[in-house]
């Protein structure tokens, strides 16, 4: 299902083999690591409504599932960040093994 900018991981995953539009995905990320910074366009998100399936009546919240939707290449680099910190914390023992 294509997120709230119309890009599914299907067409990121396509566009990433070219190594070029990949360095270009790691400076972004790189960029907002180093600022501290998460772009407005990567915080908007919309919810679609499903309803639940094999309910007699619709009228309760309950009888519906929401779904948030968020920008992918938001979700690509939010993975990037909290990979390099999982590495950094493993890597530098600030993790007590019990």
């Amino acid at each position: 299902m294509p997120s709230l900018d119309k890009l599914s991981w299907e067409h990121l995953k396509y566009i990433i083999k070219d190594k070029t539009y990949l360095k270009n995905i790691v400076i972004i990320a790189n960029t907002c690591f180093e600022l501290g910074y998460w772009p407005n366009h990567f915080k908007k998100s919309t919810m679609i409504v499903i309803p639940k399936l094999n309910k007699s009546l619709y009228d309760s919240p309950k009888s519906f599932r929401p779904i948030v939707l968020l920008n992918t290449m938001g979700k690509l680099i939010k993975k990037i960040i909290g990979d390099r910190l999982q590495f950094q914390v493993i890597s530098n023992n600030f993790i007590y093994q019990s």
